[in-house]
């Protein structure tokens, strides 16, 4: 019986190697599906010589040299087994650049989407063909088992490893080119901008969703945060107000047409603000803080949990966003101005090779395993259940990888509705049909010349679990700062690193300037020191007020490199005068306030620091601060003697400040209960404007004291692309971390400079 077992042992074995070829190749899921196949535009045989929409697909289907079908219906997933599909055949081009999004045409080469037929990667998209990839696969099995059947110790002396050869490697299908400008784009860095959308658009865009469950993924820059925020994007997009702080309030809320939207911040390239991922986590708070002001005072108690700061570039806090991706599933939107990061954190967080690829197959077994499972049958008919076992799931992963790529699995979760099929798209529509499904797609250019995405990018994960569109970015200020720089420096005004900022010093009549006159900064107040640390990418020069002013006119040439074009300098205006009206002394007293040194209470220093943020728009932020000393006369509070009776001399104070405070708001109707003037007044359209208002100042324009803060002017193109912040005193951020004398584990090292100097001369006197 024995013996039996044996030989039909080795008899399946002989069998299972005709079935079941070598399977270490499927190790890679791409081999597993099949290429896409998108119909559209160009065919080998019939090129088309006019110009069309490429969301009417029907009127557009190539005529293969073939009796194929003129049009292609989307099947289910599940179709029947008997029917074996046609291989896939790569005879057009796609129907939008997976690149750029913009739709494929042949005409205007200057245009996105254009396709050139005689570039190397387009002819091998469209020249592959699976089927002769099958037909040189079996010849090489025939060769290996030929190679598998030899004695051992022969394979040896001819120098073959038998592990060798169950590795074989199938070549891989073409990837999905991309277009003329996407191609020159990453090779050669150069494309011309497209036109950006507006609000409007987008919320056009966004109400053509086929979701039911829709979630906006607001893309925040963190390099000039809060300046690439947009305002009024909850009110155009009609989404539920933000949860607030109350612990009552609804979490999300009703929108029009029964369908749920949400939005979350994400503030990418968070490696800009501080070295260490937990240093950035810290600033947490902070940013809560700015986001919170700059969405004015009806979102002045939100909550914002929902606020991520992450790094494409090192991988913080994407994982999770990924996740959050995958559960809510539905249809997430991209949505933030250009230059932002959100190409690259589309690669990042979109959920790849997930979805179920492979829940119809049991597993993909390599050769080892098989040989192993069939040595241990038992029995003929474990043997044959076995045999069986894997020769269906071979049958499956073949049936799975000559399956075309362009069925539509309309298979939908509860909350996705039925996706429309491919000849009911308006050619006015602004949403693209989605692409066909497949584990790794070819995803969105990522490049730092504004306006990269022509036309919104719909890429299906999860086997229409969801989709990640990727929407074109706005645009920021109109014109934009890159026209009033040289195309050859336009890169300098994108911060692709984190900047240990240099320490500059502004005293009286002494400007700093930017780029070469991009930028300049002059001090309002010649009785103060200002220090400032630049974090942007422009070369940064310190210079006299009058020299700077004619450099930037571009009237005087002082031999300083410049970034700005020949007709820039008439157009450079003051932007403003930006007070310094935040309190840093706990930050930037030094050892003074330092929890590990000094420890004293910033209330009891004899002086002030107040600081402020510039921001300059998609370059940078500039960390402004001056040092203050207290009114003549200032005690601090500890050395002051606390009178018995303050608490009732307070609350006396009070109520007459109350009672002051009503008599004036009945004798001036114009005001209200604290005595501030309404909106009118405010405006200089009332009747109680005080004429010796200047305009600068207003009841929170002083320190406390009665004194004004600290003023800076800033002057820019146009006098725009400048704002101010909060600030984040970047300063303080890098460099080692601070460790007190009681953690310290052992003494420092002493400096040996001065015992060397001390040598020197004895060393001299020797050798003289």
């Amino acid at each position: 019986m024995r013996t039996a077992l044996r030989h039909a042992r080795r008899l399946a074995t002989d069998e299972s190697s005709a079935f079941h070829t070598s399977i270490p190749s499927f190790l890679c899921p791409a081999l597993l599906s099949a290429p896409l196949l998108s119909p559209v535009l160009y065919t080998q045989s019939t090129p088309s010589p006019k110009r069309f929409s490429t969301l009417q697909p029907s009127r557009q289907q190539n005529i293969s040299t073939s009796n194929a079908p003129a049009t292609q219906t989307y099947q289910s997933h599940y179709a029947s087994e008997k029917t074996s599909p046609a291989p896939p055949s790569h005879s057009t081009l796609p129907r939008a650049c997976p690149g750029c999004g913009a739709p494929t045409q042949l005409l205007d080469r200057d245009d996105a989407g254009y396709y050139d037929m005689e570039r190397r990667a387009v002819q091998a998209f469209l020249d592959y063909d699976p089927s002769k990839q099958r037909e040189a696969k079996k010849e090489g099995d025939v060769y290996t088992r030929a190679l598998k059947s030899m004695d051992p110790k022969l394979l040896e002396q001819l120098g073959v490893n038998k592990e060798v050869l169950d590795i074989t490697a199938d070549k891989a299908a073409p990837e999905t080119p991309v277009c003329d400008r996407c191609h020159n784009l990453v090779h050669h860095h150069t494309a011309t901008p497209i036109d950006h959308p507006s609000v409007a658009a987008i919320q056009e865009t966004i109400a053509e969703s086929p979701h039911k469950r829709n979630h906006i993924y607001h893309v925040i820059d963190a390099a000039d945060f809060p300046l690439s925020l947009i305002p009024n994007l909850q009110s155009t997009l009609r989404l539920p107000k933000l949860r607030t702080q109350n612990r009552r309030a609804k979490h999300s809320g009703w929108v029009g047409n029964n369908r749920i939207a949400e939005v979350s911040f994400i503030i990418t390239r968070a490696d800009l603000l501080a070295p260490l991922k937990e240093q950035v986590d810290r600033l947490m708070p902070y940013m809560q803080d700015v986001l919170r002001d700059a969405l004015g005072r009806v979102n002045s108690k939100a909550r914002l949990g929902n606020v991520r700061l992450v790094s494409a570039k090192r991988g913080w806090w994407t994982k999770q966003v990924k996740e959050e991706i995958w559960g809510r599933g539905g249809a997430g939107w991209m949505v933030g101005k250009v230059n932002v990061g959100k190409s690259n954190l589309f690669e990042v967080v979109f959920p790849k090779g997930r979805g179920a690829e492979f829940q119809d197959i049991r597993r993909i077994r390599s050769a080892a395993e098989k040989d192993a499972m069939l040595s241990n049958a038992k029995s003929m008919e474990e043997l044959l259940q076995v045999q069986q076992q894997l020769a269906y799931e071979d049958a499956a992963a073949e049936r799975r990888r000559n399956q075309p790529q362009n069925q539509n699995h309309l298979h939908q979760a509860p909350e996705v509705e039925q996706l429309k099929e491919e000849d009911d798209y308006d050619e006015d529509s602004l949403l693209p049909p989605p692409q066909p499904y497949t584990p790794y797609p070819v995803l969105p250019i990522a490049s730092s010349l504004p306006g990269t995405t022509a036309s919104p990018i719909r890429i299906p994960f999860g086997r229409n679990r969801g989709e990640l569109v990727d929407l074109p970015g706005l645009a920021r200020t109109s014109p934009g700062l890159e026209s009033f720089v040289l195309p050859s420096e336009q890169d300098q005004l994108v911060m692709k690193h984190r900047i240990a900022a240099e320490r500059f010093v502004l005293t009286r009549g002494r400007s700093l300037i930017l780029g070469g006159g991009l930028i300049r900064i002059t001090p309002v107040n010649a009785d103060l020191v200002f220090l400032v640390h630049p974090f942007v990418p422009l070369a940064p020069h310190i210079t006299s007020t009058e020299k700077a002013i004619g450099l930037q006119s571009q009237t005087r040439d002082l031999h300083i490199p410049s970034i700005l074009t020949p007709a820039a300098g008439p157009q450079l205006k003051s932007a403003g005068r930006f007070p310094l009206k935040w309190d840093v002394t706990k930050k930037l007293a030094g050892p003074l306030t330092s929890p590990i040194a000094g420890k004293m209470k910033p209330e009891n220093l004899p002086f002030r620091i107040w600081s402020t943020d510039i921001l300059i728009e998609g370059v940078g932020w500039i960390e402004v601060s001056a040092q203050v000393r207290r009114p003549r006369g200032w005690r601090a509070r500890g050395l002051v003697k606390k009178d018995p009776n303050h608490a009732r001399n307070e609350r006396r104070r009070a109520l007459e400040t109350r009672d002051q405070e009503r008599a004036q708001k009945f004798e001036n109707p114009n005001t209200d209960l604290l005595g501030r003037a309404d909106a009118f007044d405010e405006a200089g359209m009332g009747e109680t404007r005080d004429d010796d208002d200047d305009g600068y100042r207003n009841d929170g324009d002083d320190m406390g004291d009665g004194e004004a803060y600290p003023e800076i002017e800033v002057f820019s193109p146009l006098g725009k692309f400048v704002g101010a912040r909060m600030p984040m005193c970047g300063s303080v951020l890098g460099g080692p971390k601070p460790i007190s004398t009681r953690e310290r584990k052992a003494r420092p090292r002493r400096s040996m400079v001065s015992v060397k100097r001390q040598r020197k001369p004895a060393e001299r006197a020797r050798a003289g």
